[in-house]
């Protein structure tokens, strides 16, 4: 090869290589938002944790429920979502569920947690706080929480999803009251059918351990274990049956939806006046945060 024509081959392989540098550095920084990495943020979520704990008990009708509902709008329309209340009553007591939506679309897929506090620490070792309000660092907070930071980070053009902040669920076994009030209302209102809905109870646990659900739709309930392992939290989201559960899916199975319950029932400090923030983990909440986001992504991608 004579010098002429080495040089034409070295500067087509210079031209070729500044053309393929040039094409990655395009994709690179013209990709669309979407295509970014999702990173659900447990400190984000802790700190949510914190935040409704400072505002006090949430019981119903206290002014620190009011609050914190008004807390929970706020957060979520920042996020970009449309935020619905459910004003409705139940055993004479005024119920307010919020719903999150994104999109005129009817949900495929419906995320819950509850907001409300027990009014009653019944269940603490020590008979003289029994008539004490229970904090609900993890039971009430922490799946708020996570719904909140959910909310911020699920992609745009996921699959339609509704997220809902129920409203009376803890003061079962106290006299004028009931377990499950506002999920009850909830789902009696619904006209239409969602594929699933799932329930997050609990589940800031610093020692996290979930269990399978017994009464829950095992075929969505397979899904989202094989998310959380997909998620590197197998070692939290454990493959074995333990409990049977009222909570908030428990309406919506009765009315024939399949529904999942997400809870970590092992948990010392229920119904307690010691349910508070020390109790409650980043890491935890990152580990039910991101199965979701797995979940809905791979509901998103099989559309």
């Amino acid at each position: 090869m004579n010098i002429t024509k080495r040089s034409t081959v070295l500067y087509l392989a210079i031209i070729g290589l500044i053309l393929v540098i040039v094409v990655g550095w395009y994709i690179v920084s013209f990709r669309t938002p979407d295509s970014a990495p999702v990173t659900f943020d447990g400190q984000r979520a802790l700190a949510d944790v914190q935040t409704q704990v400072d505002f006090g008990p949430r019981i119903p009708g206290t002014a620190a429920h009011d609050r914190v509902r008004e807390w929970i709008r706020t957060e979520l329309e920042s996020a970009g979502w449309t935020v619905e209340v459910q004003q409705t009553e139940a055993m004479g007591h005024p119920i307010f569920n919020i719903i999150a939506k994104r999109g005129a679309a009817a949900p495929q897929y419906i995320i819950g947690a509850h907001y409300d506090t027990r009014m009653r620490a019944d269940h603490d070792t020590d008979p003289t706080k029994w008539t004490e309000p229970v904090p609900g660092a993890n039971d009430g907070a922490s799946g708020v929480a996570v719904l909140l930071e959910f909310a911020r980070k699920l992609p745009k053009g996921s699959v339609p999803v509704w997220l809902v902040f129920f409203d009376t669920e803890d003061n079962g076994n106290i006299e004028g009251w009931d377990w499950l009030l506002g999920s009850r209302a909830f789902v009696a209102s619904l006209t239409f059918r969602p594929k699933a809905a799932v329930v997050i109870d609990m589940i800031g646990d610093t020692n996290l351990n979930i269990y399978l659900e017994r009464n829950s739709d095992k075929a969505t309930r397979d899904e989202i274990w094989q998310a959380a392992a997909q998620a590197g939290h197998s070692d939290v989201f454990i493959a074995e049956e333990k409990y049977s559960m009222l909570d908030d899916h428990t309406p919506f199975l009765q009315a024939g939806i399949p529904a999942v319950d997400i809870i970590d029932f092992d948990y010392p400090y229920w119904h307690t006046t010691q349910d508070t923030p020390d109790k409650v983990s980043a890491q935890s909440l990152q580990a039910v945060g991101e199965t979701l986001l797995k979940w809905i992504e791979s509901k998103s991608l099989s559309r």
